[in-house]
């Protein structure tokens, strides 16, 4: 289990513009939804962009801490 802050700490950690939407899908917080909207997500691919969420929450899924992630990433409009 983890909490909403530490997610949204860990992805602006790595992407400091990012404004990060966290849903608990069970109420059990290791089944996340994400939004995250950033400038670094320019020019580059959905699986790049969801490439630099995952790396940023590498401690947090390997230790399956979120045992699962619905991810959506765009860039500011």
């Amino acid at each position: 289990m983890v909490q909403a802050d530490s997610v949204i700490a860990a992805v602006r950690q790595a992407l400091p513009d990012a404004q990060v939407e966290v849903e608990d899908l069970t109420g059990g917080g290791d089944h996340l939804q994400l939004k995250v909207v950033s400038t670094a997500f320019a020019g580059l691919s959905r699986i790049k962009q969801h490439q630099l969420v995952y790396k940023a929450l590498n401690q947090e899924l390997a230790t399956e801490a979120i045992h699962a992630l619905a991810l959506t990433t765009s860039c500011p409009q």
